[in-house]
């Protein structure tokens, strides 16, 4: 379903050790907003909805609501470091469309409400 890269998953499992908390997964989703209509969220999570789905990624565990889960098909999320930092990137197939700050995009099936960015 989700691609996610060696690098990703390596940088993603660094932050959750830097947390206090245990027990956090991360949360991959989509929502209405963005310049093009819909924007990603990555964030750690404790809470596990039964309509979620789970997924292993070497350990680092995943969860996908269902509304987002089709959009997400086929995304491969990437960690990439350069001379000016690290940061995470998107690639989703599914996309028709993306906002010139990489941060949105829109979806043949679901275009969201566009914002202003």
């Amino acid at each position: 379903m989700i691609i996610i890269t060696e690098s990703a998953i390596a940088r993603i499992k660094e932050m959750l050790n830097e947390e206090e908390e245990q027990g956090l997964k991360l949360r991959i989703g989509v929502k209405g907003g963005g310049c093009s209509g819909l924007s990603y969220g990555m964030g750690f999570d404790k809470e596990e909805q039964d309509t979620d789905q789970k997924l292993d990624y070497d350990g680092l565990e995943v969860l996908v609501d269902e509304e987002s889960a089709p959009v997400l098909k086929g995304v491969v999320i990437d960690y990439k470091q350069n001379m000016m930092g690290g940061g995470f990137t998107i690639e989703n197939p599914n996309a028709i469309a993306s906002c010139g700050c990489g941060s949105s995009f829109r979806t043949a099936e679901n275009a969201g409400k566009p914002e202003e960015c």
